[in-house]
C-alpha cells in the first residue's frame, strides 16, 4: 500500500508499505481523506519542532476518515463499508493517568504520526490502516473530508472544557488557522456573546467572519486596534491562545479583564509569560493538550449538523500530489485545511 512518509525536512516521499492483517477487536479501513495538520508540517518543514525531531522515516498524518473493508474477531458496532472517523488517540488504560481518566496525559500514549517516542509511532496517511475499533466513531451522514476534521475538532472541543462555562462570555481567539477557526465554531455554539479574531492573514480573517467572530484584526496591520480591548483593565473573558507566539499571549493578557482566563493550545516553544500582570489581574493559565473522548463528541456534533466545518476545507489533493500539498497547507495567505485524497 502507498503511503506518505518523511525522512528529514523537505523530503517527502511516496512509499510502499506492507498491509497489516486486523486482529480481534480491530478493523482494516480504506483511507478515504486525510487533513495535513500543523504538527505534519512541523516534519515537512523543520524536521521536527522544540526537542522533538525525526529520528527515523515516519508515516505522517492523524487526521483520517475511510471506509472499513474487514472486521477483526469480536468487532461488534461497525459494518463493512461504513464511513468512519478515526481517532488517532489509543491510550495505554493501564497507566497512573489513565486511570484517572486523564487519557490525553498517558504515559505510553500511541497516537499516529509521532516522533515523541523512538521507535516513532507511524502515522495515519496511508492507502489501508489497521485500527482498533475502539478508535473508530461512526460518521454515516458525513463526508470523508468532514469525518476527517473530527480531530482538530476534537482538539477544541477540549479546549473549552478547560475554558468552563463559555455562554454569555467576550471571547478572544488568536490565530486562525484551522484550530483557531475551529475554536471558534465551539465558543459560538458554546455561547459566547461575542469573538473577536486575530491574525496576519487577511484570508484567514475573513473565514474566521463566515465563521462566526464578531469582529476580526489584523494584528500585522493594525495592532494598535488591539490597544482598545486593554482599557479599564480589559475586556475579553476568556482568551483561545491558537500561535504559540509570545506576543499573541501578551496582547490576549493584556486584554483580559481581572478574573478571566486563558486557554493556550498554540505549541511553538517555551515562551516568556507576563506573570506580573496575571497575577494582579487574578487571571487562570490552562494548557490544553489534544483530547480523548471529545473525539466522539465532535463527530456527533457534526453529524447533527451543529457544527459545520466544510468551509474550513479549502483544498484536496491527490495522494500523489501530497507535497504540493504540504506546500500548499505552509501559505496560511491561500490555504486554511488542505486534505489528501487516498
Amino acid at each position: 500500500m502507498k503511503s506518505v512518509v518523511i525522512h528529514s525536512a523537505k523530503d517527502l516521499r511516496i512509499e510502499d508499505r506492507l498491509t497489516e492483517v486486523p486482529g480481534a477487536g480491530q478493523v482494516e479501513v480504506r483511507v478515504a481523506a486525510g487533513g495535513i495538520c500543523g504538527s505534519d508540517l512541523h516534519y515537512y518543514n523543520h524536521g521536527g519542532f522544540g526537542s522533538i525531531r525525526l529520528k527515523e522515516p515516519m508515516v505522517l498524518g492523524h487526521e483520517v476518515a475511510g471506509h472499513i473493508t474487514q472486521l477483526g474477531e469480536g468487532v461488534t458496532g461497525l459494518r463493512l463499508g461504513q464511513l468512519v472517523a478515526v481517532s488517532p488517540s489509543r491510550p495505554c488504560h493501564g497507566c497512573t493517568y489513565c486511570s484517572e481518566s486523564m487519557y490525553n496525559q498517558c504515559l505510553d500514549m500511541r497516537f499516529y504520526g509521532s516522533a515523541m517516542s523512538f521507535p516513532h509511532i507511524q502515522g495515519a496517511f496511508r492507502e489501508v490502516l489497521v485500527t482498533d475499533a475502539t478508535q473508530c466513531a461512526p460518521a454515516d451522514g458525513l463526508s470523508a473530508g468532514e469525518a476527517a476534521a473530527a480531530e482538530p475538532l476534537a482538539v477544541c472541543l477540549h479546549s473549552a472544557r478547560r475554558a468552563g462555562d463559555i455562554l454569555g462570555k467576550r471571547v478572544l481567539v488568536t490565530g486562525c488557522g484551522p484550530i483557531g477557526l475551529l475554536c471558534i465554531l465551539v465558543a459560538r455554539l458554546s455561547g459566547a456573546a461575542e469573538i473577536v479574531a486575530t491574525d496576519l492573514s487577511d484570508f484567514t480573517l475573513r473565514i474566521a467572519k463566515q465563521n462566526g467572530a464578531d469582529n476580526t484584526v489584523n494584528v500585522g496591520q493594525t495592532p494598535e486596534r488591539m490597544t482598545a480591548y486593554g482599557a479599564n483593565k480589559g475586556y475579553f473573558d476568556v482568551h483561545f491562545e491558537c500561535t504559540g507566539v509570545p506576543q499573541a499571549l501578551a496582547d490576549g493578557i493584556a486584554a483580559l479583564r481581572p478574573g478571566g482566563t486563558v486557554v493556550q493550545l498554540g505549541l511553538g516553544g517555551d515562551m516568556r509569560v507576563p506573570v506580573q500582570t496575571m497575577t494582579t489581574k487574578e487571571l487562570q493559565f490552562k494548557g490544553s493538550f489534544r483530547f480523548h473522548e471529545e473525539f466522539f463528541t465532535g463527530v456527533e456534533l457534526m453529524r447533527r449538523n451543529l457544527i459545520d466545518v466544510k468551509s474550513l476545507i479549502t483544498h484536496t489533493v491527490a495522494l500523489e500530489d501530497s507535497e504540493s500539498g504540504f506546500q500548499l497547507a505552509s501559505d496560511r495567505n491561500k490555504a486554511v485545511k488542505v486534505q489528501i485524497a487516498f
